[in-house]
């Protein structure tokens, strides 16, 4: 069973998202909350495994409150899921831990696979937030060498690793594209993670946005 928060400062919308997810097999709606502050004291007591989250709330912003469960919770995943898909807003939640950022347009199918991929670990986003993250990360180019104008501690196949990673490639399919093994790409990735401070390829691409 995948233990489930929501976090939104519209009554309607949590409403309308805790009808939803109650309809779904493994999934159990375990609180509400609505706003950043109270996020963090539900998730305190209720242990989720994921926290629906909103980012733009009075109080404490979602963000803002990613990154406090991100540290204090670490068994707790963070899916965003919100109005807005500008760089910024992408780029501030993915840098804050977020493991997953969806838009409100997403229907029941998308919300779901989310949820379950999010809980099991893995990074999720929905196309229209791919396709912004790819329009921005394009306008400053995915080549090792444009990668490495913005982070110069990488080495350039650490960069050209981290180009694909940003375009969405998995560990497989950059292993395809840079004829290295899976296991060598896994290395690389991990020392690209090491050197910019991130845990996840959510966080990894929010900083190839911050440049």
């Amino acid at each position: 069973m995948i233990r489930v928060a929501v976090v939104d400062d519209q009554a309607i919308v949590r409403d309308g998202l805790v009808t939803v997810l109650g309809l779904l097999d493994g999934i159990e709606v375990v609180g509400e909350a609505e706003d950043g502050l109270a996020a963090l004291e539900l998730v305190a007591s209720a242990q989720p495994d994921v926290v629906l989250m909103d980012l733009r709330m009075p109080r404490l912003d979602g963000a803002a409150a990613t990154r406090r469960i991100v540290q204090e919770h670490p068994g707790t995943a963070v899916l965003v899921l919100t109005t807005f898909a500008d760089d910024e807003s992408i780029a501030q939640a993915l840098g804050a831990g977020a493991r997953g950022y969806l838009t409100k347009d997403a229907g029941r199918q998308q919300l779901e696979a989310a949820v379950r991929a999010v809980a099991s670990g893995q990074t999720t986003l929905s196309p229209l937030v791919r396709d912004a993250v790819l329009s921005g990360v394009s306008r400053g180019g995915t080549s090792a060498a444009a990668v490495r104008r913005r982070i110069p501690a990488l080495t350039e196949r650490e960069a050209e690793v981290l180009g694909l990673i940003a375009d969405g490639c998995t560990n497989t399919e950059i292993a395809a594209r840079l004829v290295l093994s899976v296991a060598t790409v896994k290395s690389h990735v991990n020392a690209v993670f090491a050197k910019l401070g991130v845990e996840t390829r959510a966080q990894a691409v929010a900083r190839v946005l911050q440049g």
